[in-house]
């Protein structure tokens, strides 16, 4: 596979070569007032919205690249003398090295996605810059919505010194405090500089993040007993680096394009100016991750026994993002031992791992950037090796699954064990889904539900249970960018939500999830749910059933659509053939269990021991769909079950 030269730059085209597939007839991205432009997309034409830098204006710190009393953010390698190499699965480096944080800005499905993001809004991929290269944003250099402009370590992302800079945007209880000698409140004078310009953000996400403007470093640790960063950079103690509200800064994120008006719908803005209200929950929600956990039962914290999430907490309660996400372990910060404890070693120095759910594209990335260039910026087989553990790991704890049987059904519940929906996040192409495996008494599959195919990457959704969110535009959006009304991936312009079963957290209720922006749709769940059930019916011969959680990161349809609507550059191409490499997404188990069968009546659709009016009932409230009714399984609900049903009536 060939390999670009510069291993921090945009990615390189693969063995295909770049391919070209047209080209945005637009104003140059950036102008004002640009007219809306028409994008040669595949099967006919696509308007660009005539967006401007102040459509996606968003208060806290802004960009500061010719400040002389701003220190710039500098790349992750400058941390590793320090904090990499005595450990692979607790230095920090090297945990953090692997994780989509480091790689938020190579991420190739990012890249194309920014591409496309850009074709749809114009500079629309300002705003994605913010939070994927933050650096890259504060030094002025995200301007086009491209990365054109970024310099070698601006692609390591969501690295060391920006977070370890990042300050409380409200002064209180989780405020930073200053060592002897130093600020009695650090953060006073940043956050009253803000406030005096009214750029403090209220409410969480879009990466509207506040950055302590001086080389400073802010931890949760109070007793480091010394500062070996040298020159004017100061130790500050920031309890805020310990919340769930850190996280919040960008894993909430709202479209600043549209406002919600009195019906709850959401609608293009004014262009040409900043959001109205800059409340986040006004603006369409394109993700809620952290919103969900606010109005989850884990704030108030949720134990587990079997220390589910993993970490060093002896009482096994989970309470913040850090606690499944940064698992404490027993460790230290820094490679240097001979200052004694608690220098090196501690009971609960977190884990720099960020594990989600994302399971193949920091490999992907090594592949893309070949050995040797990966080992260059610390990105070793050996750590990716961790981390890909580290995600299975983390989404098999994510859930749990129970099966029964009730008459001729078979009944799946699923429980979601995380504090967030499940699957949470932007819905580009994640999803879940159920496998059943129907088999006779000599081990031979007599039917399946959910099938995929590996080779071809497709899904047969028409005899199962998918758990998706899939949001699109409505007909005036339509009307303006020439996208079909409906379910889309243009998530620059998307306006609705058409479809969301994924499962909710603990402690979920319609109310709140209604607050953020983030209930149900074209699906119910009752306030306390946090699980979900599936009836299968029971086909004939079949002795037990093997039912398996499948989770997959990237679809087919989704990597197709970057692939396809890109209409700029190579980069959807180069995505695509990353994921062919890379295996297509391999879909990951995430429980798996087998149940003995026994024989029923297929037509006791509520297993009470008889076929009555109850079962007809079940049958004729879900006629013409599938599922419960279903009684000779083949995939409908009509006439043929009626007629199965009505003759074994008793």
């Amino acid at each position: 596979m060939q390999r670009d030269p510069s291993i921090n730059r945009a990615p390189r085209s693969l063995a295909r070569g770049k391919i070209l597939r047209g080209a945005l007839v637009v104003a140059a991205l950036g102008a004002i007032g640009v007219t809306v432009g028409a994008v040669a997309a595949r099967g006919g034409s696509q308007n660009q919205v005539p967006t401007t830098a102040a459509d996606f204006f968003m208060p806290g710190t802004q960009p500061n690249p010719n400040s002389e009393t701003f220190t710039p953010v500098f790349g992750a390698v400058n941390c590793t003398y320090c904090h990499s190499d005595y450990g692979v699965e607790v230095a920090p480096f090297d945990t953090w090295v692997a994780s989509l944080m480091a790689q938020s800005a190579r991420d190739p499905i990012w890249h194309a996605s920014l591409t496309i993001a850009n074709q749809d809004a114009n500079i629309g991929g300002e705003t994605c810059i913010r939070c994927h290269a933050p650096g890259a944003w504060l030094g002025g250099r995200s301007s086009t919505g491209t990365t054109a402009e970024f310099n070698g370590e601006d692609y390591d992302g969501i690295n060391c010194h920006f977070c370890h800079r990042v300050v409380n945007p409200e002064l209180g209880a989780g405020s930073a405090i200053g060592y002897p000698g130093d600020p009695a409140e650090p953060d006073v004078p940043i956050i009253s500089a803000l406030q005096s310009q009214g750029l403090i953000p209220e409410g969480a996400g879009n990466a509207r993040y506040v950055i302590d403007p001086g080389d400073n470093r802010r931890g949760p640790f109070s007793d480091v007993p010394m500062n070996l960063h040298g020159g004017d950079t100061k130790l500050i103690t920031s309890p805020y680096h310990r919340s769930s509200e850190f996280c919040g800064t960008c894993h909430d994120v709202s479209n600043p394009l549209y406002d919600k008006n009195a019906k709850g719908q959401f609608v293009l803005n004014q262009l040409g100016s900043a959001h109205p209200t800059q409340n986040p929950h006004d603006m369409f929600p394109e993700q809620r991750t952290y919103s969900e956990w606010l109005k989850s039962a884990y704030p108030n914290g949720v134990a587990y026994s079997d220390q589910r999430f993993g970490g060093n907490d002896p009482d096994g309660v989970v309470s913040s993002c850090q606690d499944c996400h940064m698992p404490k372990v027993i460790a230290g910060g820094c490679r240097f031992s001979e200052f004694g404890d608690p220098w090196f070693e501690r009971p609960d120095m977190p884990q720099h791992s960020f594990a989600g759910a994302n399971t193949w594209v920091v490999q992907a990335i090594r592949n893309q950037l070949g050995a040797e260039e990966a080992d260059a910026i610390g990105l070793t087989q050996e750590r990716i090796d961790q981390q890909s553990a580290r995600t299975i790991h983390m989404l098999q704890a994510a859930s749990d699954m129970t099966l029964s049987q009730q008459g001729a059904n078979l009944k799946v519940r699923v429980t979601n064990e995380s504090g967030h929906k499940l699957p949470t996040g932007y819905p580009e192409g994640r999803r879940m889904w159920l496998n059943v495996k129907f088999k006779n008494a000599k081990g031979q599959v007599v039917a399946e539900r959910g099938s995929y195919n590996s080779k071809t990457a497709v899904l047969n959704k028409s005899d199962t249970k998918v758990y998706e969110a899939k949001q699109g535009v409505t007909q005036a959006v339509s009307k303006l960018t020439g996208i079909p009304v409906g379910p889309s991936f243009h998530l620059a312009v998307n306006n609705k939500v058409y479809f969301d079963n994924r499962i909710p957290p603990r402690g979920f209720t319609n109310t709140g999830f209604v607050e953020i922006g983030s209930a149900p749709v074209g699906y119910s769940y009752a306030d306390g749910q946090h699980w979900d059930e599936t009836m299968f019916p029971i086909p004939a011969g079949a002795a037990n059933a093997t039912v398996t959680l499948y989770y997959q990161t990237t679809t087919k349809e989704y990597i197709e659509f970057l692939r396809n609507a890109n209409v700029t550059d190579d980069k959807g191409q180069t995505a695509y053939d990353l994921w062919v490499e890379a295996g297509k997404s391999a879909p990951v188990a995430m429980d798996s269990a087998t149940v003995t069968l026994v024989a029923g009546n297929p037509a006791d659709l509520n297993g009470d021991g008889a076929v009555n009016a109850a079962d007809l009932s079940i049958l004729l409230s879900n006629w013409g769909g599938k599922g419960a009714g279903d009684i000779n399984g083949d995939g409908a609900v009509n006439a043929a079950d009626l007629s199965i049903l009505l003759s074994s009536w008793s």
